[in-house]
């Protein structure tokens, strides 16, 4: 597949997240304003939280593709970071309200009990199925494109339908057996859900902005490749770098100092190539050192 090919797959894929994400959130503000059920407020969040993410993954897919230029020479995909982060602590905060909310609502014995439940479900019902589609179809284009961010949103949306089906289910016992209280017992998991996802989403944002090394296994991957590559003696200095979706590798290598200039590079542009095949995302800068002297 050619470059610009992939490039249009992928955004076909972040064009699709963004659109799905907010026809969930019409969808579901009209079944909160026709039940009043808390667990849909929450799947409204999470959905919420869904649109912004797409159309930041739609920006950072569009902003990250510029190439470096003399201000920003290792490039823009930090902007996903920044992105990630914000979304983050606006996570937090949703947060933080729906369970407070449905901590009220449970300790009031006073509580309106819900209404129009057979809407709400249908509505819900609708969400799960079309978040299934956009989940098989975001893995399709990850498989075809070997994109990361439209990994990582697949993988996003696939946790959002656990909130829908609670939404389902304390749906369907409040109409069955008038037992409202398991609404606010699912949007407070919900919520917890959404805390520990904003913390995982914001640790990893926060670490790649404070210039974190990369995954082990990709360092201990990339060692293992120069290790055994023809004409390299040994390595050292092996250091990495995240931003965004984007892993910084520099390394120095030490070569025979009798090798012609011609001989250093062809070692140096193939071991380069082999850690590029191996981790695309990678942008790898190699050091020549001669053996012995380092």
């Amino acid at each position: 597949m050619s470059i610009s090919a992939s490039t249009r797959l992928t955004l076909t894929a972040g064009a699709a997240s963004v659109a799905m994400a907010a026809f969930l959130v019409a969808l579901k503000l009209w079944a909160l304003g026709e039940t009043g059920a808390l667990s849909v407020a929450a799947s409204l969040a999470d959905s919420a939280m869904d649109l912004m993410m797409s159309l930041a993954a739609m920006v950072a897919l569009i902003y990250a593709a510029k190439p470096a230029d003399e201000d920003h020479a290792f490039g823009h995909t930090s902007a996903e970071d920044l992105a990630a982060l914000g979304q983050a602590i606006f996570i937090l905060i949703s947060a933080g309200v729906i369970a407070f909310a449905a901590t009220k609502r449970l300790l009031d014995p006073n509580t309106a009990p819900l209404k129009a439940q057979a809407s709400g479900m249908v509505a819900m019902v609708v969400s799960v199925i079309l978040t299934l589609g956009l989940v098989l179809w975001q893995g399709h284009v990850a498989r075809r494109t070997g994109s990361k961010v439209v990994a990582a949103d697949r993988l996003h949306y696939l946790g959002d339908l656990l909130p829908n089906i609670g939404a389902i289910i304390s749906l369907w016992a409040s109409a069955r057996f008038g037992m409202g209280q398991i609404d606010s017992l699912v949007a407070i998991g919900a919520a917890v859900m959404l805390a520990l996802g904003a913390l995982h989403i914001g640790k990893g944002a926060f670490d790649a902005l404070m210039d974190r090394r990369a995954d082990p296994e990709i360092i201990a991957g990339i060692a293992a490749i120069a290790t055994g590559w023809p004409g390299v003696h040994g390595f050292h200095d092996l250091k990495t770098r995240t931003a965004g979706s984007r892993v910084f590798v520099h390394l120095h290598i030490e070569l025979d100092g009798g090798q012609t200039l011609r001989e250093a590079h062809d070692i140096g542009a193939g071991l380069r190539r082999a850690i590029l095949n191996a981790y695309p995302q990678a942008d790898v800068i190699i050091h020549k050192d001669v053996a012995g002297e380092t």
